[in-house]
């Protein structure tokens, strides 16, 4: 069941952690503890209230990871709305997203992103986080001290961000300071995260997984957050040998890129011991959970997250309670059922569309009736996804709804294609798609890189082994790499569109 949060803004969040005791770490920069962490965030933060920015004001963020995306946010959130954009932006994308948000600000790095900075909105103002021995960063503004009777409250919005737009315009999701302390609260529950705990940080701090599960999960428990550049496949070992994490959150694409290196990383692997691996942000196959474990040697819980819900809304829990493969846990602080389409909740072991409610779920999307009238039903968050609950409350996916392959009325979950083409050993990636039909509607095709070369011919055997004939790729794509959103999602549903497939 949902409960209230031990916290419930991000300021209370920073007061958890030990004063003398790590909070920041990150390659070539000294530590911040979190007395120095709190010092940081609050010089700030009074320098922000001071130029005018407070509450309910949309301040947007530009910064790549590390300490200062760090700082910067936690700033932002404690006085106004950070909104947190990916770096890579082209100066149009800026633009659109000033403008859907009604950002009354930019912050950036001296000398950086001229993209944002050109896509700059009449009336936007600009500031430059300034590298500061004592605080980490300052910003190009006058020293003043924080105001915390004007901090943000539990209520105020702490960040807004966008849905992914796949498939039409994104939607904006305000996130309030009470549903990212719900959320983070949750995270610690499930992985019994404490001071203990060092979190390897690889996901993006503009993506809610990096946010959440990563950096507010930690700094709320008064662990470590340990916070390079961004993900590097090749550096990843340095910073286990360097820094000892003790766990890391990362989506199905890093983990098969570690994979791939792992094996003259041994050494490292065995000096250095995760207590556990989570995965979140799009489907595990089980067999890569299985490469895993195996090579880690470390529990690897797959969770089950999406922005409207704060990031987590179910996890495999840690040993000695069962981790399954091909599910994403249980609950945790959340409730989670199925939901047929006429707003009836099934039984378990029936399929539907997964629906969830709880302290994390956000009240509904920005100036956006029409979605908020599809998105909720009788209090209830409807995922877009199709599961079903085992037994033991354990939640499966099957697959996106609207991504499901509807061949001539049979609707095949594609998950289950990708789990099947990733167990034959040539095969490193694989992603199963829908593409018109003109007399089946849709059928089923696949996209995979390879390790080594093999007939498309042995492929389609080897799926023939496992599933029914109606399930198998009528035609295997052989591709150097598979497209990719920003944040590492496969983009399954444009798959047909981005190579040319059409009846």
């Amino acid at each position: 069941m949902s409960r209230e949060p031990v916290i419930s803004t991000l300021l209370d969040l920073l007061e958890r952690g030990v004063a003398e005791h790590p909070a920041l770490l990150a390659p070539g920069q000294p530590s911040l503890s979190y007395a120095a962490l709190r010092t940081s965030v609050r010089t700030l933060a009074g320098q922000l209230q001071a130029a005018g920015i407070g509450r309910g004001d949309r301040v947007a963020i530009a910064l790549g990871n590390g300490p200062e995306m760090v700082l910067a946010f936690l700033a932002v959130t404690s006085v106004a709305t950070a909104a947190p954009l990916n770096p890579k932006y082209r100066a149009d994308e800026f633009a659109f997203y000033y403008e859907d948000t009604n950002a009354k600000a930019l912050l950036v790095l001296p000398g950086t992103l001229e993209a944002a900075r050109s896509a700059l909105l009449p009336g936007m103002r600009l500031f430059e986080a300034l590298p500061d021995a004592q605080h980490g960063i300052v910003l190009d503004l006058p020293a003043a001290p924080f105001q915390p009777d004007q901090a943000a409250q539990p209520d105020d919005v702490a960040m807004i961000l966008h849905t992914s737009g796949t498939t039409s315009r994104p939607k904006r999701v305000p996130i309030r300071h009470r549903n990212l302390a719900t959320s983070a609260t949750n995270i610690i529950e499930t992985y019994q995260l404490g001071p203990q705990d060092r979190a390897l940080c690889v996901m993006p701090l503009f993506h809610i997984h990096g946010i959440v599960a990563s950096l507010l999960s930690t700094l709320a428990s008064g662990g470590t957050l340990i916070c390079p550049s961004g993900f590097d496949a090749m550096r990843f070992w340095g910073w286990v040998e360097a820094y000892q994490p003790t766990w890391y959150s990362a989506v199905p694409t890093m983990h098969q890129l570690l994979l791939a290196r792992a094996e003259r990383n041994m050494a490292v692997i065995r000096a250095h011991p995760l207590r556990f691996i989570r995965s979140s942000s799009a489907p595990l196959p089980p067999v890569v959970m299985e490469r895993l474990e195996a090579t880690f040697g470390a529990p690897v819980l797959e969770s089950y997250g999406m922005t409207e819900a704060s990031h987590q809304m179910t996890s495999n829990p840690l040993p000695p309670a069962a981790h399954k493969a091909g599910s994403v846990g249980v609950g945790i602080g959340v409730d989670v059922a199925i939901m047929d389409a006429e707003g009836h909740l099934l039984p378990a072991g029936e399929r539907g569309e997964v629906v969830v409610r709880g302290g994390n779920v956000v009240d509904g999307y920005e100036n956006n009736p029409d979605a908020n009238a599809v998105a909720f039903c009788n209090g209830w968050f409807r995922t877009g996804d199709q599961g079903y609950l085992d037994h033991d409350g354990y939640l499966n996916l099957t697959g996106r709804i609207k991504e499901l392959i509807n061949r001539g009325g049979e609707k095949i979950s594609p998950l289950e294609i990708d789990d099947v083409l990733l167990r034959h050993p040539a095969v490193a990636e694989a992603l199963a798609f829908a593409v018109p039909h003109p007399t089946l509607g849709e059928d089923v095709h696949a996209a995979v890189v390879l390790n080594t070369p093999v007939s498309e011919k042995e492929l389609r055997e080897h799926c023939t082994r496992s599933l029914a004939d109606f399930k198998v790729p009528r035609q295997i794509h052989v591709l150097e790499a598979i497209p990719r959103g920003a944040t590492g999602k496969l983009q399954r549903i444009t798959m047909a569109k981005t190579l040319g497939i059409t009846e």
